[in-house]
């Protein structure tokens, strides 16, 4: 095991921290590191969470030993909601980012993110538009996503995709980080509730590429919809979202519903998607470009979650 401690770097510049949750991707979590050092933004810190992996990854981790920006932990966990909290307690610094270890940075993606985030202190967090690539790196397409209000995200209109969101590190720690309750979703639910607490903004630049390969599997449709479902009840119980912002969760919903439903009728789709639109209007127009985007990266996210 290395945990090598980076100090800042005397520039002035606030210390990101880049949270890298790790398990059995040994193919592709080089080219995760690699696209975080190439990055022309200073101080960094790039903290791999690696939950025992049995692959090549280890091999990988200890290739980067020399390199002080690189801080690296393996051992067993519960799956990738313990590694990200752990990830959160380990960090030092100012902004923080959580990138899959199949995914990978654009260039200039901090210097494009973290000077705005800094700007500004009610912004909580920034994300931007990402590229979706196969297995050997190939682009196979672009989302370019809607701009950012809590009404579009919970309706699915946008999403916060995880791979380009920069965040400020206290405000995830204050908010008790990825919950275990609701692991097929924690991400949205952070982002969730992060919204409630600090303002939020969509950059108009591609910051990341979204890595889509084999070793991905969506079998976890009733976890996902169980999941998403009790992260947007808790939003109003528990973490006070204010009521004006229900018909467009409720509708989001339903959506979901939708999107991980199995064995079920066009008719009942249909109905599920005249609902949501009646709960929230601005939903008419082309369907679910976007949200299908969302889906695919709750998708993605459960095919994380190791039992």
């Amino acid at each position: 095991m290395s945990l090598s401690h980076q100090t800042p770097d005397g520039t002035g510049s606030p210390l990101l921290s880049i949270i890298v949750p790790s398990f059995n991707q040994g193919a592709f979590i080089r080219r995760t590191i690699e696209s975080c050092l190439e990055q022309d933004y200073r101080p960094i810190e790039i903290v791999v969470v690696d939950g025992a992996s049995k692959d090549g990854t280890l091999d990988v981790l200890r290739s980067f030993d020399g390199k002080p920006e690189v801080r690296w932990v393996s051992e067993p966990d519960s799956g990738v909601v313990e590694a990200v909290n752990k990830g959160f307690r380990l960090a030092k610094g100012v902004f923080a980012a959580i990138q899959s270890s199949d995914d990978a940075y654009l260039p200039g993606a901090f210097r494009r993110a973290i000077p705005e985030l800094a700007s500004d202190e009610s912004l909580g967090f920034v994300f931007g538009d990402i590229v979706k690539i196969d297995a050997e790196g190939r682009e196979i397409s672009r989302a370019v996503l809607e701009p950012f209000s809590p009404e579009a995200v919970l309706s699915v209109k946008t999403w916060i995709p995880q791979p380009s969101c920069f965040f400020r590190l206290d405000l995830a720690r204050a908010l008790g980080g990825w919950r275990e309750e609701v692991p097929y979703a924690a991400d949205t639910d952070l982002w969730f509730r992060m919204m409630l607490k600090a303002r939020g903004r969509k950059i108009d630049a591609f910051l990341a590429q979204r890595r889509v390969h084999g070793g991905q599997r969506d079998k976890q449709g009733a976890r996902i919809i169980r999941d998403y479902t009790q992260t947007v009840k808790d939003l109003f119980d528990r973490s006070g979202a204010p009521p004006k912002l229900r018909p467009a969760a409720e509708a989001g919903v339903l959506l979901m519903m939708n999107r991980y439903g199995r064995d079920e009728t066009e008719e009942v789709r249909s109905a599920r998607w005249a609902q949501a639109v009646s709960l929230y209007p601005p939903l008419r127009g082309p369907r679910r470009s976007l949200a299908a985007r969302a889906f695919a990266a709750l998708r993605r996210l459960a095919g994380r979650v190791r039992p």
